[in-house]
């Protein structure tokens, strides 16, 4: 093993296990008729590949930096193309956000897809396995494939089982995200003609020319740019999470929008420090103008979908925000963001969808008054919405508190901006629930949630709950690779 990457402790190759187990999965539908078969195949896969990842994250060494359970094989070798693998402090809790994610995205499908159920099954483990792969490749090439194999599985759940605008939303998708992938080809190509290799830790901090810095920093953002989205590539989005099914949507907010935030973390602040830190006070003006046009956009929705959908752009924001401020604080606020937004927005989706299949509806006035109707969904509805806007004891609390901390510290002015972003997201959050709670008086006959309901929204509320309250195991995994990075940032940049 190289000297970025440890040997794995536990004997047998648990990164591609988690990456390969869904597309075990996959092979496993291929065979099967009966559609109640298929969903518990595809659960089965999905906790399978959790519990699994959970082996990872409580055998993860976080007093290290150093990429951890290496994998290392010799795939094309007259390009140094390699199959490697590696987790650090930054990728070990996306991968066990995706897992946790998945079986979700299973049981939230299980009656409200009806058609198609082998292919939608396909599409989600395949889905699963791509992001998963994404967080763990160590070498540029195999990161671009896991990176363009998602693509095709998140079209066709927009294009096949999405809404009445559905060709619009999943063509606007496609095509938006295979522009930022040639952006991302070209900068890997430039890294590979100066350094002579594919491997991502040895593209780190070598110390580039600052106009070639400058070059591939702008390659790297709109791709990842593309994919967070940040203003003002962000129009592809309230389209692609409208008219997606559930299942869609939540993967949508909780793992897809994260692999550009975790683009910008794994290859522009290290690769190109000094581009990084030049283009920052950019990266920071778009980032509050998300955060305040996405929180404005929100106050005038009457959509329950559309308004998390663009609560998603403001959310980003933060993170974004949180990164450019290049402090630890920053970092570790930023990356709690990531996490926070994948379980709040997600849950947020998961119980638009619940609702939907009761009024068919997802216009605000349909769904007002459900407070006596729904006493359990409204107390989730309830937890998850204040969650948004980071009321404290709730796990957005204390990722927001750590960029705001990071903001003040950089620049007052780009602290009050994000604070009256934060405010506005209260507004809107607060009017939505007050809706929904109180809207208004009726004699409906809705079933309040079932056992199935319970089952894929306890987890998410009981992650709410923890964070908010005991952050401290979270911030422990994730302290010492960010404390790392930032100290060769200061080493390179200036």
């Amino acid at each position: 093993m190289s000297p970025y990457l440890t040997m794995n402790p536990l004997g047998f190759p648990i990164l591609s296990t988690v990456i390969f187990l869904p597309l075990a999965g996959v092979l496993l539908i291929l065979f099967l008729r009966d559609e109640n078969r298929i969903r518990i195949a595809a659960l089965a896969a999905g906790i399978l590949t959790l519990l699994v990842s959970l082996v990872l994250f409580f055998s993860f060494d976080s007093g290290t930096p150093i990429f951890q359970f290496g994998e290392r094989l010799r795939w094309i070798p007259a390009y140094h193309i390699e199959y490697v693998l590696g987790v650090d402090g930054i990728s070990i809790m996306l991968i066990v956000l995706t897992a946790m994610i998945s079986p979700l995205c299973v049981l939230c499908s299980w009656k409200a897809i009806t058609a198609r159920v082998k292919e939608f099954m396909i599409c989600i483990l395949l889905m699963e396995a791509a992001m998963i792969g994404v967080f763990c490749s160590l070498d540029f090439i195999l990161f671009y494939v896991f990176w363009e194999a998602m693509l095709i599985p998140m079209y066709l759940l927009i294009a096949v089982w999405g809404g009445p605008q559905k060709d619009y939303a999943s063509l606007k998708f496609f095509i938006y995200t295979l522009l930022g992938s040639v952006f991302l080809l070209v900068a890997i190509i430039a890294l590979y003609l100066v350094n002579g290799t594919f491997s991502i830790p040895e593209a780190m901090f070598k110390g580039y020319g600052f106009h070639f810095q400058l070059w591939v920093f702008l390659a790297f953002s709109i791709a990842f740019a593309i994919k967070v989205p940040m203003f003002p590539f962000h129009t592809w989005l309230p389209a692609a999470h409208t008219e997606a099914p559930t299942a869609g949507s939540v993967f949508l907010a909780s793992i897809l929008l994260k692999m550009g935030t975790y683009g910008f973390m794994r290859f522009c602040l290290p690769i190109v420090p000094q581009a990084s830190f030049y283009f920052a006070p950019f990266m920071v003006v778009l980032s509050i103008i998300a955060i305040i046009y996405g929180g404005f956009v929100c106050l005038a929705q009457t959509d329950m979908k559309k308004l998390i959908a663009y609560s998603s752009v403001a959310h980003m924001g933060f993170v974004t925000l949180g990164i450019f401020t290049f402090t630890v604080y920053g970092f570790t606020g930023a990356l709690l963001q990531m996490l926070n937004h994948g379980v709040t927005t997600g849950a947020l989706f998961l119980m638009v969808g619940i609702i939907y299949e009761r009024t068919h509806s997802r216009q605000i006035y349909d769904n007002a008054g459900l407070g006596k109707l729904l006493p359990a969904y409204v107390g989730f509805f309830g937890l998850f919405a204040v969650s948004s806007f980071a009321f404290p004891g709730t796990n957005s609390f204390v990722g927001e508190l750590y960029v705001l901390i990071s903001a003040f510290a950089k620049s007052k002015i780009t602290g009050f901006f994000a604070v009256v972003g934060a405010v506005v997201a209260a507004a809107y959050m607060l009017r939505l629930l007050k809706q929904i709670v109180w809207g208004r008086e009726d004699k409906r006959d809705l079933k309040d949630l079932d056992v199935r309901e319970f089952l894929y929204l306890t987890p998410l509320a009981v992650f709410v709950l923890w964070v908010g309250l005991f952050p401290r195991p979270f911030i422990r995994i994730m302290e010492n690779t960010l404390v790392h990075l930032h100290a060769q940032l200061d080493k390179l940049a200036h």
